[in-house]
């Protein structure tokens, strides 16, 4: 099946596609700071360069696009119909590479938070970000000063 648009078109199109500072970022990034959370942002000295890197609550935050980490059962997520064999493979990839980082950061005894970026459509938004400040700022149990 030929793609629907020219290669000039669909390499401007792929162009425009970045890795960091993409509108959900943004929009998790001011929702955090407004509520006086302080952060890095893509911070190379942990695996994956995390979107947000929390270090006074050891707490990581991805946010992820549904295509490009193959969000199960997701809408947004749906697999091209052209080339597909390129893609079922390139996004395997980036789903086993994400894997593979929350399990370093993990053990390095961070806590990771993936924010999808379904859940941040309006319906949903405010909602999820309230929860994410709550999982990010609550106290473990076994932190507890004095447990």
């Amino acid at each position: 099946m030929a793609d629907r648009h020219s290669q000039e078109t669909r390499s401007y199109n792929m162009s425009q596609i970045h890795s960091k500072d993409t509108n959900p970022e943004v929009l998790v990034r001011k929702y955090l700071f407004s509520c006086g959370l302080r952060y890095r942002k893509n911070d190379k000295r942990y695996p994956g360069h995390p979107d947000i890197v929390l270090p006074k609550y050891r707490t990581v935050v991805l946010v992820n696009g549904c295509f490009w980490h193959m969000h199960e059962d997701c809408p947004e997520f749906v697999l091209p119909k052209s080339n597909q064999e390129f893609w079922i493979q390139k996004l395997l990839r980036n789903r086993q590479r994400d894997a593979k980082n929350i399990t370093l950061l993990e053990k390095s005894g961070w806590k990771v938070i993936v924010v999808w970026g379904c859940e941040l459509k309006k319906a949903a938004r405010q909602a999820r970000l309230e929860e994410l400040y709550k999982q990010i700022t609550e106290v473990a149990p076994m932190e507890v000063k004095g447990s």
